[in-house]
């Protein structure tokens, strides 16, 4: 998901308001102007970002790189005198409205450039610089065989159980990432630079002060929802890497080792749906291949996002406006390079609702196109409010939210839209659940350690001359993965995942995929579903439901008008972010997993 947040560049000249050079000591109207002008200003300069930023993603060459990047220079001298004309009322008693404006002016930031014109022009071009260079990464193997885009290789990973081809396709996507390196080191620099004029101790620092508490209390915090799933992930790694070695030999898997990254479907080993066939028993068959399903009935790409159009307006939410058909990309073009990486897009922050993916007829793109419109109506949700409250409570309600519709993608929901004729028994309860904690479960760890390198790199506890070396470090540490081969410093592995080239803050993704099962729980007891029900918690989806098409926009509208825990209670009755309710979702497999595990080695 794009917002205007994540694209604008801050830039932190020194400045001095007339009020404070000259000491008149401001009121409460003086603060009540400044916010209203600032909403008009930022909702100008969000449509300017947007647009060019989304040219950008959709046509990649040097022009639009160059023009996206201007687009945010043109950002900065307003943004200048927001974020430090908000320092001026710091001591002023305001209304709680305006003072949580003031404080999403001051640490509402993605990227802050330094006050220097030539560094900040300079990170602004590398920012889109390094996320070009991922959008036009290809793998071109000797021999003359065809270049492989992302799409490509991601289907060899999805689809063989040959090693030697997982190999050369894994090894081969992570080539496009070496020549990042050195335009990251100097980003990085630029980016802490930034964030220092402005406070904070880096950027690692300016990003965990988003979450209204202190930014060590954040951490803290992020540790604590990591202890609770962790015994659940070391479950599902032990048995997956049981199979796997059945599969491909104790040469291959260790018995009591980190499972090699490019046996697990994905090309960054954080989503292992894919390897479902492989290690699924007989008698856990989830009962139906959505896939094939979709296949068999000649879906296109199009009829897939009507599905997830529809599944929202069965809860009561209106259809999307006609603009959303006329400018989304659905497809991939045959004639340019663009960004694939899934995103929905809220271009002018009030109707011009977007996507932007590759889609093609699978299963996991029938649950993506259900998660990025999760998005859209949550942007178009919270468009009455003030434009500095256009956002979700927290980066990560607005991922989870979009997941939290995608779990309610039950059997039952696709008996209710015509794709099956009847919803599998209760026998294939395990098998649907452990299709489930292969994408959900295995993504834990990796959405958690992404931040964790780069809070590192930012505060300079991981050096240039260890990125590589650091990056592999927690990857083992959380995920219990290793590279299959040799990974010196040459390379820079971190740099083929989309969200370090484009700079995006990654723990929300961690953050959303615990949220989501809090949610749905919520939910699902508002659609009839409570605790204790005949209907399961992964059974229940929310499809068709007003009473929780109600409490959910209920939450949505509210933007990020009040801290997050305000509006975890409207929709949960809860003020803390709570890991019990995916541990309840996955009970069942997880008692199954550890009788599958007895007698053989947990952990690495």
């Amino acid at each position: 998901m794009r917002t205007f947040r994540d694209a604008v560049v801050l830039y932190a000249a020194p400045f001095l308001c007339a009020g404070l050079l000259f000491g008149a000591q401001p009121t409460v109207q003086d603060a009540k102007k400044f916010l209203d002008d600032a909403d008009k200003k930022l909702f100008d300069l969000s449509l300017e970002s947007s647009q060019a930023s989304w040219v950008q993603s959709t046509y990649i060459t040097d022009d639009s790189e160059a023009l996206a990047a201007k687009a945010s220079e043109r950002a900065i001298a307003e943004s200048v005198r927001l974020a430090k004309g908000a320092v001026r009322f710091d001591h002023v008693k305001l209304p709680p409205d305006m003072a949580r404006k003031m404080m999403l002016l001051k640490n509402g930031l993605v990227l802050a450039a330094p006050a220097n014109p030539a560094e900040s022009a300079e990170v602004t071009r590398l920012a889109a610089s390094l996320e070009g260079t991922y959008g036009k990464g290809k793998y071109c193997p000797e021999g003359g065989k065809p270049c492989m885009d992302i799409e490509a290789v991601t289907r060899v990973l999805a689809n063989s159980q040959n090693p030697a081809e997982l190999l050369d396709a894994w090894r081969g996507w992570h080539t496009i990432s070496p020549p990042m390196r050195k335009d990251f080191q100097r980003f990085v620099e630029l980016s802490n630079k930034g964030a220092r004029e402005l406070g904070f101790k880096d950027t690692g620092a300016m990003w965990r002060s988003k979450y209204d508490m202190p930014a060590d209390d954040f951490a803290k915090e992020v540790d604590r929802l990591w202890l609770q799933v962790r015994p659940l992930y070391l479950s599902l790694h032990a048995y997956v890497r049981n199979k796997l070695r059945e599969k491909y030999g104790p040469d291959v898997v260790p018995a009591n080792g980190p499972i090699p990254a490019h046996l697990l479907g994905n090309i960054w080993a954080q989503d292992w749906s894919n390897v479902y066939k492989m290690v699924a028993p007989a008698d856990t068959d989830p009962g139906y291949d959505l896939t094939q399903i979709l296949k068999s009935r000649d879906t296109k790409p199009l009829d897939m996002v009507h599905y997830g159009e529809s599944f929202f307006t069965s809860l009561g939410f209106a259809p999307l406006p006609p603009t959303f058909w006329q400018r989304s990309m659905f497809t991939k073009p045959r004639d340019r390079d663009v960004v694939c990486h899934a995103s929905a897009w809220d271009v002018d922050s009030l109707e011009d609702l977007r996507v932007k993916l590759c889609l093609d007829i699978t299963e996991e793109d029938f649950i993506t196109i259900h998660h990025e419109l999760g998005h859209n109506f949550y942007q178009r949700a919270y468009n009455k409010q003030p434009f500095l409250f256009r956002d979700s409570a927290n980066d990560g309600f607005h991922e989870a939210i979009g997941d939290t519709i995608a779990l309610s993608v039950t059997p039952e929901y696709l008996v209710k839209i015509g794709l099956l004729d009847k919803a599998p028994d209760a026998s294939k309860d395990i098998g649907l659940l452990l299709a489930r904690a292969l994408e959900k479960v295995s993504f834990l760890p990796f959405g958690l350690m992404i931040d964790q390198w780069r809070w590192k790199v930012f505060s300079g506890e991981v050096t240039p001359e260890q990125y590589n070396k650091a990056w592999w470090d927690l990857r083992l540490k959380y995920q219990g993965v290793v590279p299959p081969m040799d990974r010196p410093e040459s390379y820079f592995d971190p740099g083929a995942k989309y969200h370090v080239a484009a700079n995006v803050p990654y723990t929300r993704y961690f953050l959303s995929f615990i949220m989501q099962f809090q949610f749905h729980r919520a939910l699902a007891a508002a659609a009839g579903c409570p605790a204790g029900s005949a209907t399961p918690l992964h059974r229940c989806s929310i499809y068709n439901n007003k009473d929780a098409g109600k409490k959910l926009n209920a939450m949505l509208e509210m933007g990020e008008s009040r801290p997050w825990q305000d509006a975890m209670y409207e929709i949960t009755g809860q003020r803390q972010v709570d890991a019990t309710a995916i541990l309840d979702y996955f009970a069942p497999l997880q008692k199954w997993l550890d009788e599958q595990n007895k007698g053989k080695p947990v952990g690495w």
